[in-house]
């Protein structure tokens, strides 16, 4: 996977300077992979669960083709940083400030 360059100005325009931008990205980053995480550990639950320990002469043991084939579907996935960064670009990312009281 290659780094895409990506327009400075663009990304500045979506917010008030760079570094406010970079806090959205950020913030939205973590909050996907905390998504994604959660997925991960459900879907393996479930096939903990499903699964029954028999162990094979051929087979290692500790090795499910089925947890293989969902962390390679997790691997596959666009970097969260990425996603992020599409979303923001979309205008997907909604963003407000907490009214301060000024005394």
């Amino acid at each position: 996977m290659g780094i895409k360059p990506q327009n400075i100005k663009e990304i500045e325009s979506k917010a008030s300077n760079i570094y406010e931008a970079i806090v959205l990205l950020s913030r939205r980053a973590r909050q996907i992979n905390e998504e994604q995480k959660i997925e991960f550990n459900q879907r393996m639950e479930t096939i903990n669960a499903l699964t029954i320990p028999v162990a094979a002469e051929d087979d290692e043991p500790g090795i499910n083709p089925d947890q293989v084939k969902i962390s390679v579907e997790f691997d596959k996935r666009p970097k969260v940083i990425d996603q992020s960064l599409t979303e923001l670009l979309k205008d997907q990312i909604q963003h407000t400030y907490p009214d301060k009281e000024i005394k």
